[in-house]
Order: C-alpha cells, then sequence, then structure tokens
C-alpha cells in the first residue's frame, strides 16, 4: 500500500468525528451513530484505493451504508479489506462520557479476519509480553508473566477489563492477585490498544467483548509490536454457522494476532470524538473553528503519527447541517 494512503485514512476519521462529536451529551445515540457513518462514507470516495468493507455497520439489508460487502474509493489504487467502525461508542457520546473515538482499519485484501458480529475472548499485551502469553492460561499465571516482562511487582500491573457482570469473577480473580483492575464501559478498541503504549500504564486487557472490535485493534497492536490472542464465542447455531461461512470452521481455535490480521502492511486510524487515554476529543473553538486530536499507525514501517487538526465548520456544509 502507498504510505500515503495513511494519511488520507486520517481524514476519514476526521470527518466521522467531527459529524458525531455534535451530538455530544444530547441523548441521542443513534443520531450520534448516523452522522459519523454518513460524513465516513461520504470522505471515502476521495480516497485512492480500491476498498471492500469486511467490517462494517452490518449486512446490506441491515446497513445503507458502510455495509459488509460494500465497495468504496475513487476505484483507483491499491486494493484493500476495509473494517470500520464510525463511532465506537454511541452511547458514550450520548452520555457525554469519555473515550468515544471513530476508527478504521486496512489491509491487503484478503487479510483480515471477516469477524461476525459476536462476542470474542480476548487478551492483549505490550511488546515486552508478547509471544510469552497464552489466552488458555489462568489470569493469575498471565498477571505473573505480565509483572517479570514489564519489571513490575504484581501490585503494580493494571489490568483493563470492561465492566460488565460476566466479568465479575475474573475481577475478584485478579484482585485476589493482588494487580489493578481498571474497569470500563464501552470502547474497547482503545483499552486494548492501551495495552501496548507505556504512557497509560495499562499492561494487559482481558476479556470477551465485540469480534469486529477485535479485528480492528488487532491492526494496531501489530504495529506498536504488542500481541493478541482471540476466540469466537458463538451463542447459539445460527451464530456458529455464520462462523462457517465466514470461513471459520473451528470456532473453538484460538485465533492468533497473525489469524487476525495475516498482512504486515496494515493501517489503523483514529481520531477522538470524546477525550480519553488515548486521544483528545473534538473541541469547539470560538467562532466556527473546531479541533481534532488522531492517531495513525503502519504495520509495515512501525509509524506511529499523532495528528492534531483545526478545520472550518464552514467549509464543510454537510456537518454543519447535522450540528
Amino acid at each position: 500500500m502507498d504510505r500515503e494512503l495513511a494519511l488520507e485514512i486520517v481524514r476519514v476519521t476526521e470527518a466521522a468525528a467531527l459529524g458525531s462529536a455534535q451530538w455530544m451529551g444530547r441523548g441521542l445515540k443513534n443520531e450520534a451513530d448516523d452522522a459519523a457513518t454518513t460524513a465516513m462514507r461520504n470522505m471515502f470516495d476521495s480516497v485512492n484505493m480500491r476498498g471492500t468493507v469486511v467490517i462494517g455497520e452490518g449486512e446490506l439489508d441491515e446497513a445503507p451504508m458502510l455495509y459488509i460487502g460494500e465497495e468504496l474509493g475513487s476505484g483507483t489504487g491499491p486494493e484493500v479489506d476495509i473494517a470500520v467502525d464510525p463511532l465506537e461508542g454511541t452511547s458514550i457520546v450520548a452520555k457525554g462520557h469519555p473515550n468515544a473515538m471513530a476508527v478504521i482499519a486496512i489491509a491487503d485484501r484478503g487479510t483480515l479476519l471477516h469477524a461476525p458480529d459476536m462476542y470474542m475472548e480476548k487478551l492483549v499485551v505490550g511488546p515486552e509480553a508478547a509471544g510469552l502469553v497464552r489466552l488458555d492460561d489462568p489470569i493469575e499465571k498471565t498477571i505473573d508473566i505480565v509483572a517479570k516482562m514489564n519489571n513490575k511487582r504484581v501490585r503494580d500491573v493494571t489490568v483493563i477489563i470492561q465492566e460488565r457482570e460476566r466479568h465479575q469473577e475474573l475481577v475478584d480473580r485478579i484482585r485476589a492477585k493482588g494487580a489493578r483492575v481498571t474497569l470500563f464501559g464501552d470502547g474497547d478498541v482503545g483499552a486494548s490498544i492501551a495495552t501496548a503504549m507505556p504512557r497509560t500504564g495499562i499492561d494487559l486487557f482481558v476479556g470477551t467483548g465485540g469480534a469486529p472490535e477485535g479485528v480492528i485493534s488487532a491492526a494496531a497492536i501489530k504495529t506498536l509490536g504488542g500481541d493478541m490472542q482471540a476466540r469466537l464465542v458463538p451463542m447459539n447455531e445460527e451464530e456458529a454457522e455464520r462462523c462457517r461461512k465466514m470461513g471459520v470452521e473451528d470456532t473453538s481455535k484460538v485465533l492468533q494476532l497473525d489469524d487476525l490480521v495475516k498482512s504486515d502492511d496494515a493501517i489503523f486510524a483514529a481520531t477522538g470524538v470524546s477525550t480519553g487515554e488515548l486521544l483528545e476529543g473534538v473541541r469547539f473553538l470560538s467562532g466556527d473553528h473546531v479541533e481534532t486530536d488522531s492517531i495513525v499507525m503502519r504495520a509495515k514501517t512501525g509509524t506511529v503519527r499523532y495528528i492534531k487538526a483545526q478545520h472550518r465548520l464552514n467549509k464543510k456544509p454537510p456537518l454543519q447541517e447535522q450540528g
């Protein structure tokens, strides 16, 4: 893929963030999601690539745009798989909470796992513990390995996990081991990536969350040199059959990072909608000036760029109409 594509993708996440941020704190999650999706879809038309959505807003009959199988881009340029979440954290935006983002992962055609919209067990660590942890190991053993490799005492290890009833036993075991627990409500892409960024202080991500978000996270984890293991969790035979149709015959298999993202030339981009551990949110300044904070990573080079941009809303009429 052309390296210029990484910067073009940031323009797409910026558009989605600008669209959804105007619904911050208004209690209208569907409107926020629609604004992000529309803005992202419109901006994709200007990107020089031949992209196909493999993870999106749903099947053709479920979503009017950014649906699985939809072709995006200008029609010229590299052929790529696209995984999108125009607004990771619709409820977050509706409630005015932190950690909402617009996110995209792209990779060479045929190299992103076509993850169905279902649950996935996940284990994510940073570079120091990469290759040393296993999804099926007891959490106590995993914490010991992470503590050793990160040169920390167990009491200083921080495990991030989604605040859900299904995770309570796991939370209790982590605390009984003596490690710290950081709970989050929604937005597990950002939480996963935090493990591979030392400034966050997060050492380990565990728990069951969305499979599409897992694949998007994997593109960033690959760039950052971290490690991720996962397993699909179909809740019924219908979901199991969907896995098989998407190429996953054995749902009990532990998926390695290279199973989630086969390409070594993946790109991940995100723009903050509300401020969180990774990015600042959209800031409405005086007049029609707006500032965004984005990150873009490319696995092939290991480059991570932070991009702050100022925008003029009066130069973006579609966004003005959504506010």
